[in-house]
Order: C-alpha cells, then sequence, then structure tokens
C-alpha cells in the first residue's frame, strides 16, 4: 500500500474520508455491473455458440447444393445464369443498450427473386442451392450481431475489471492508509501540544 503525498491535516483528512466513501460506494457498484455483465455475457455466448453451429450446417447444405449445380452444368451456362443478380439485400442497423453496452441489430429487407434465369438450361440443384442462400442471409446477419455483441461485451467487461482492481487494490486501500497515517499525525500532535499544556502549568505552578 502505498500512502498519498498530503499534509497531514484534519481538513485532508476528511476530504479523504469523502473520498474513501465514495470509492467503496463506487467499487460496490461496479462489482455488481461486472457480475451482471459476465451473467449476460456468458448467457449470450452459449446462444451465439448454438446459432453458429446450426448457421454453419445450413451454410455447409448451401454450399453441397451449389457444388452439385456446378457439376451438373458446363461453367459458360453457369456464369451467364449468375451474371445478373435477381434480388436486392437493403441493410440496416440499429443499436441498444444492453448493460450499458450499445450492442447492434442487423435488419435485412430482400426484394426479388433469388432466381432470375431460364430453366431450359439449369439444373434444379442451382434453383435449391440460391434459394437455400437467400434464405440463410437474415441468419448470418443474427449471428453476427450477436458475435459483436459478445465481443464489445467482453471489451466492456475487461474495461469494468480494470476499474474495480484499480479501486479495490490501489485508491481504497491508499486512502485508508493515509488516513490512519493522517489519524496517527494528529495524535502525535495533541499528545504533543498535551506534554507541552502540562509543563507549562507545572512552571507556571512552580512560580
Amino acid at each position: 500500500m502505498a500512502r498519498l503525498n498530503i499534509n497531514p491535516n484534519r481538513m485532508e483528512m476528511s476530504r479523504l474520508k469523502k473520498r474513501l466513501v465514495a470509492a467503496v460506494r463506487g467499487h460496490k457498484m461496479l462489482k455488481d455491473k461486472q457480475d451482471a455483465l459476465i451473467k449476460a455475457f456468458l448467457e449470450r455466448a452459449r446462444e451465439g455458440k448454438l446459432l453458429r453451429e446450426e448457421v454453419e450446417k445450413e451454410l455447409a447444405e448451401c454450399n453441397a447444393s451449389f457444388l452439385l449445380s456446378r457439376a451438373q452444368t458446363l461453367p459458360a451456362m453457369l456464369e451467364q445464369a449468375l451474371m445478373i443478380p435477381g434480388s436486392k439485400s437493403t441493410l440496416s442497423v440499429s443499436w441498444r443498450n444492453v448493460m450499458s453496452v450499445s450492442v447492434p441489430d442487423y435488419d435485412v429487407h430482400q426484394e426479388g427473386k433469388a432466381v432470375n434465369y431460364g430453366f431450359a438450361l439449369t439444373p434444379g440443384s442451382l434453383d435449391v442451392a440460391l434459394e437455400r442462400f437467400a434464405k440463410l442471409i437474415p441468419r448470418l446477419l443474427l449471428l453476427a450481431a450477436k458475435e459483436k455483441a459478445i465481443r464489445l461485451m467482453a471489451v466492456e467487461i475487461e474495461r469494468t475489471r480494470r476499474r474495480v482492481n484499480a479501486l479495490e487494490h490501489v485508491m481504497i486501500p491508499n486512502f485508508s492508509e493515509t488516513i490512519r497515517y493522517i489519524s496517527m499525525k494528529l495524535d502525535e500532535q495533541e499528545r504533543s501540544t498535551l506534554s507541552r499544556l502540562m509543563k507549562i502549568k507545572e512552571i507556571v505552578r512552580g512560580e
């Protein structure tokens, strides 16, 4: 513990006691916030893990359908079929507060159809692949939002943890040690003053 370099007087001790009370109150509030953040973080991490597993499985199925369509179609025909997009996606982002952390919500608006070509020269597996990819886009954005929120919450947890540790291991001990030091110094001064007064009384009585 380090003692603050200040003059040992009653005014400073009173000021330090107020700062100590505020630091203890702030430490409790930050500790409660940290515990709540960790709880919310773990819940979101579990949800994110399950969603990622589901999305990765769906994405693998989409890729399998597309690979099958590539195997069944000439490269030139496949390129021609996919040259002009049939749908348009518009992304919007909104923010909401979760435990004092701003986390994003992604919303996508899809217009048109994923299949925008003639059916004569393309296999049905291509239709299936494109429709699956189109349906997967909102799920991908949901996963992106959840994982972004998890990262932001992790940053806030670390920031809060540093503040809690600074209060718990530095500021509060320093304030307490300085208050104890000032109190000892004031007691010494009082004893010294009392001793001088007693000597003065003895001198006065002796006269």
